[in-house]
């Protein structure tokens, strides 16, 4: 059972005895207070502030966790955005500079640790892809046009990968074709391919 599990169960738990011990409580004071109206009244209005304390703590205590929950979610896909956007980066980089260095190497080994914690299963095996191709085409620490033409296929692979990850519910909800962006971000990267 989990932490916020167990907290749960026993917020209910004594929220459960509250309520119970209080009604028989307030129920003994009303019976009491039987001689006096005035008096009833007032154990009433007890009862029903006090109901309504309970209701509105239960339901802060939900609107903040959902609150919180929410953030959290934000606040991970901006660190993946952001990690994302640092890789296609380095390889725009990379492919301009023409020239391969150890320097480059090490950025994208670095970059790997860093999806390593964030991305995808989909985004890890395409970006592998992606690693293999990119040491073929640049063994001779060159990136020469049909290597270029080869990483941006592989490139455009592992975007619609990111794509996915990053907003593909977002596209379900919305019905969106997935082969359609697929193939749609397949043909824009070829379009510009000399």
């Amino acid at each position: 059972m989990s932490k916020l599990a167990r907290e749960n169960l026993i917020y209910l738990l004594l929220s459960s005895i509250v309520v119970v011990g209080g009604y028989w409580f307030l129920r003994y004071a009303y019976h009491v207070a039987d001689k006096a109206p005035f008096s009833q009244e007032i154990v009433l209005i007890i009862l029903g502030a006090i109901i309504t304390m309970l209701i509105t703590a239960l339901l802060l205590n939900k609107q903040t966790e959902v609150e919180l929950k929410k953030e959290e979610s934000i606040k991970f896909i901006e660190l993946k955005t952001g990690i994302y956007i640092q890789l296609i980066d380095h390889i725009q980089q990379v492919m301009l500079g023409g020239d391969v260095d150890r320097e480059d190497r090490i950025r994208l080994r670095i970059l790997a640790h860093k999806l390593a914690i964030v991305a995808a299963p989909d985004v890890l095996q395409q970006f592998e892809y992606l690693v293999e191709r990119f040491t073929n085409v640049t063994r001779d620490n060159e990136v020469a046009q049909e290597d270029v033409d080869v990483l941006m296929e592989e490139l455009a692979k592992l975007s619609v990968c990111i794509r996915k990850d990053l907003i593909g519910d977002l596209d379900d909800r919305q019905g969106i074709d997935q082969e359609k962006v697929t193939r749609q971000i397949m043909e824009n990267s070829d379009a510009f391919g000399e």
